[in-house]
């Protein structure tokens, strides 16, 4: 605790120092952060269609040739949106339901299956994979970096797998963070508010040599907790983290580049929980105390062979550990996760007509789990080693030039779980004109068992009568969810200042997983007690269907617009038990409207007005929230900001948990201030 002291007084005043620095630099000079790619870029694609995004087809293309529902988050929107983390800037994304769970727990999902674990929405940073692999989800408090950093989170909703491999059924997130040559100079911020107990940092990047740039970042933040909904008394759910990076990059010749980079973190992310167990006091809410750590490092090599041709291999170590405590039963839960990742791809031209792009992967995954009660959390094998083999292939075809292509691609992976999965794609893109494309597309996607799917052995999940407990079981048997997706979009841009994308889909799931009753049984450890086995199985199918309507203005030179909307319908069969729950997690429409307004060269304004139907699986009602940002600069290098969140009420809940929450928590109003600095 004196190490985390020290760095959190340290950044608190290098921050606040920052702030106060003569930082009123001379005419002629020219600062690293001012003009670059990055932010040339921003100026010159506010709109989609003309943005840039990779992985739709794992290589640069413009927005508006994509054959994918795609949308790009810019670090400028992410800065005027007043998010302070991610979860909460993917919030402005069209298509995409974020529900905040608690003070550090988010469900964010496309298209339907919304949940803590959304095991079917695959969340990528830099090209590492962020799911974890004991329950395909996404633990976004584990999951963070330096907003400032974050150059842009490219989002498809719809099918990746193609690309990206299983677990990509519904979308895929990928966080793209800025060049270390783009991010030179000192950068600090601050600030506290009525949520935010207190926030820093800072980054530093430089030059070493003519083709080496360098930088390194430390952050830190502390969440105050929420209220339960039903009493308005304390969530029990504070967060605090901290976390430091670097990034190393350097130019060989001019056909070579490698990068290297890497983070460490470590945090607390309390929750209140309902805890059954067969011993005294057998059923209560609990704050559940839950310690975090970890660590990754990347490497990265780039190489050109020729103007038509390029590879990458990339490389990463990622590290995960996290503790979870019950201290009325005495009892500590610890799970690691160790994955070695190996990533190479190439593109090539062949002719005018066909870009080729293929790859080939291999993943391991070291998973280790202990806990002092067996029937807490436990399962067959304290350890399982896992492994991925995996191999794609895409050809790009333009059939008339600048008019019609097809994509034709597939990926072939082995896992321990289930065996060989293929998870093949089309795609077909017209533009009948330079500023209308339609694209229509067909993918099937697989979500593989995890280690929860097939090793659990006793988890108490309930207490449907005193003595009597529903207890979680694995099943080896279980079989890979299916979906064939059926997609059909149309993007215009009308004027030079207006643009509307329409994407609609139809998707198929089989095999989706359901809930079976086993042979009741009596357990006497560590007392007398009844218990009700459930275990997954693949029961369950449906069908979803909707659309996603984004438009965007550009009202003049220093006033912008948005409006997003989704429609979403969901009809699951096969098990009653779970089918209705399912259907009623995610909203049937969303609608946002975002304005930005720059009143002056230095005095900037922003808000942000969502609407999200109600969720009556978890007796949630339908509400409006509305976030307003205004950011000053006073002086050249120093930026304010006021951020207000949640403005139209005091506070309202989200989202729930069927088995683990003991009560809704209230996302509350909050004010925050903050201060950066640049130099």
């Amino acid at each position: 605790m004196t190490g985390l002291g020290g760095i959190k007084k340290g950044l608190c005043v290098l921050a606040c120092c920052g702030a106060i620095l003569p930082l009123q630099a001379r005419a002629e000079d020219t600062t690293p952060y001012e003009i670059t790619e990055s932010v040339l870029q921003e100026e010159l694609s506010w709109l989609q269609a003309e943005s840039t995004v990779f992985s739709a087809s794992r290589h640069e293309e413009k927005v508006s040739r994509t054959a994918a529902a795609v949308f790009v988050l810019s670090g400028e929107d992410i800065k005027r949106s007043g998010a302070t983390s991610i979860p909460d800037a993917l919030r402005v994304v069209p298509g995409l339901d974020v529900a905040q769970i608690n003070s550090n727990s988010w469900a964010i999902s496309a298209r339907g299956f919304n949940d803590r674990a959304a095991n079917k929405m695959l969340v990528l940073m830099d090209g590492r994979t962020l799911y974890h692999p004991s329950f395909s989800g996404t633990l976004w408090q584990t999951k963070d970096t330096l907003l400032e950093d974050v150059e842009r989170i490219e989002v498809i909703r719809g099918p990746g797998a193609a690309m990206w491999g299983s677990n990509a059924v519904n979308g895929v997130i990928n966080i793209i963070t800025k060049k270390a040559k783009d991010s030179r100079g000192l950068y600090a911020t601050a600030g506290t508010g009525t949520e935010e107990n207190g926030f820093a940092a800072v980054r530093y990047g430089g030059q070493l040599g003519e083709q080496t740039y360098y930088k390194g970042y430390v952050k830190y933040f502390s969440r105050d907790t929420m209220a339960l909904d039903q009493s308005g008394h304390n969530a029990n759910d504070a967060w605090e983290n901290t976390q430091g990076g670097f990034k190393l990059e350097s130019s060989l010749s001019q056909k070579d580049s490698v990068t290297l980079q890497g983070d460490v973190y470590q945090g607390n992310a309390n929750a209140l929980q309902n805890i059954s167990v067969p011993m005294a006091p057998y059923q209560f809410d609990s704050a559940i105390p839950k310690r975090y750590s970890g660590g990754n490092v990347l490497g990265r090599w780039d190489h050109r062979f020729s103007d038509t041709s390029d590879m990458t291999l990339k490389m990463y170590f990622d590290h995960t550990e996290d503790a979870t405590q019950v201290s009325r039963i005495r009892d500590t839960s610890i799970s690691r996760v160790d994955t070695y990742d190996a990533d190479w791809q190439h593109r090539f031209l062949v002719g005018d007509s066909h870009a080729w792009t293929w790859g080939l992967g291999y993943r391991y995954s070291h998973l280790q789990s202990t806990t002092g009660y067996d029937f807490f959390y436990a399962m067959k094998s304290p350890t399982r080693d896992t492994q991925l083999f995996s191999a794609f292939l895409q050809d790009e075809i333009t059939l008339v030039p600048d008019r019609w292509r097809v994509i034709f691609g597939t990926r072939v992976e082995h896992n321990d779980y289930s065996g060989f999965e293929v998870q093949p794609n089309g795609r077909l893109v017209f533009t009948p004109t330079d500023n209308q494309t339609i694209w229509a597309s067909i993918s099937r996607a697989v979500r593989i068992p995890n280690r929860l799917d097939h090793d659990m052995t006793a988890t108490f999940l309930g207490q449907p009568s005193p003595g009597v407990y529903l207890v979680g079981q694995g099943n080896s048997n279980f079989k890979p969810e299916e979906l064939i997706a059926h997609e059909l979009g149309y993007r215009i841009q009308p004027t030079s200042t207006t643009s509307v994308d329409i994407a609609t889909f139809y998707n198929d799931y089989s095999r989706l997983t359901s809930a079976s009753l086993g042979t009741p049984y009596v357990g006497t450890t560590p007392s007398l007690y009844v218990g009700l086995p459930i275990f997954p199985e693949n029961n369950m199918r449906g069908k979803t269907y909707g659309a996603e309507v984004m438009g965007q203005w550009r009202a003049a030179s220093n006033l912008r617009f948005q409006a997003n909307y989704t429609y979403l319908q969901i009809n699951l069969s096969g098990d009653p038990s779970l089918q209705k729950s399912t259907e009623n997690a995610s909203p049937h429409h969303q609608f946002s409207l975002r304005t930005s307004y720059d009143i002056t060269e230095t005095l900037q304004a922003d808000a942000i007005l969502r609407y999200v139907d109600k969720l009556p699986a978890f007796k949630v009602d339908s509400y409006a929230a509305l976030d307003l940002r205004l950011g000053w600069k006073p002086v050249r290098n120093v930026e304010l900001a006021v951020v207000g969140r949640n403005l139209l009420d005091g506070r309202h809940p989200e989202f729930g948990e069927s088995v683990l929450t003991a009560q809704l928590v209230d996302i509350q109003r909050s004010v925050y201030g903050q201060v950066s600095v640049r130099y």
